[in-house]
């Protein structure tokens, strides 16, 4: 029965078939990309969840607030609509959520901060979504890293997390780019770009992390609207954008 209801879902987000709710084409992305995947989070009482990452995580944040479950401490992207489904939903949990994602950043750069910006917080629950700038700014910003410097430099933070908090639950995020947006440019971006999604995806596997499909979100998202309704520049989501990112994020994780 589970299967064929998969099939289903799946078959619907390929298709593009009717005009689905953000919802449900986020119920039916996870579904398809995480099918035999059985990682979920368990939440605990009075757990701390912390949001890492570059701009897109960042996104506006108050870097003076250290209040956890505030709009100034959490800035107006996906982790801010993350808390809100959390915290409407689970609030006997009484959960701490933090953001402390930082626009620009890559992997060594998160490495760089990372016991005073992760490890002092001592999270539960650990959200990474890193990889657009590891490539990126090969492009144009001076970087020299490939995408081998990307997956170590990963895997190491990871397992010096891993180290420090034993028991810590972690969400990988895949990095994406929406083909179509006005700072992407297909024939620089592509396949190169993909061999870093595939990554994230490996290194979740290998560290038993709920994995969130945003690359396939947004695909299946543009067969009802354009790049630039979700993410004008192509890395960056807008509202609607950032609503989609928060539902896979929950529909993945099995907080929704």
């Amino acid at each position: 029965m589970e299967d064929s209801r998969r099939n289903f879902l799946k078959k619907g987000v390929l298709a593009g078939a009717g005009a689905m709710l953000i919802p449900e084409l986020a119920k039916a992305v996870v579904a398809e990309q995480t099918a035999g995947h059985a990682s979920k989070i368990t939440l605990q009482k009075e757990a701390v969840i912390m949001m890492q990452g570059d701009s897109i995580t960042d996104s506006g944040r108050d870097y003076a607030n250290n209040r956890c479950n505030t709009p100034e401490q959490l800035g107006n992207g996906y982790s801010l609509f993350v808390a809100g489904g959390i915290l409407a939903k689970h609030a006997d949990k009484q959960v701490k959520i933090y953001n402390r994602g930082i626009s620009g950043n890559k992997v060594f750069e998160l490495r760089n901060r990372w016991e005073i910006d992760c490890l002092n917080f001592q999270p539960d629950v650990l959200s990474i979504l890193i990889g657009v700038n590891d490539y990126w700014h090969t492009l144009g910003g001076g970087y020299k890293g490939t995408h081998e410097t990307y997956e170590n430099d990963y895997r190491d933070l990871l397992r010096y997390t891993k180290q420090k908090l034993p028991d810590i639950q972690f969400v990988i995020g895949e990095p994406f780019v929406l083909r179509g947006g006005s700072a992407i440019e297909d024939e620089k971006w592509f396949p190169v770009f993909d061999a870093y999604r595939k990554t994230a995806k490996k290194l979740a596997d290998e560290f038993h992390a709920v994995f969130v499909p945003y690359q396939a979100g947004f695909d299946a998202a543009m067969k009802q609207a354009p790049a630039r309704y979700w993410a004008y520049d192509g890395v960056h989501p807008d509202l609607p954008g950032k609503q989609l990112m928060a539902d896979l994020w929950l529909e993945a994780t099995g907080l929704k």
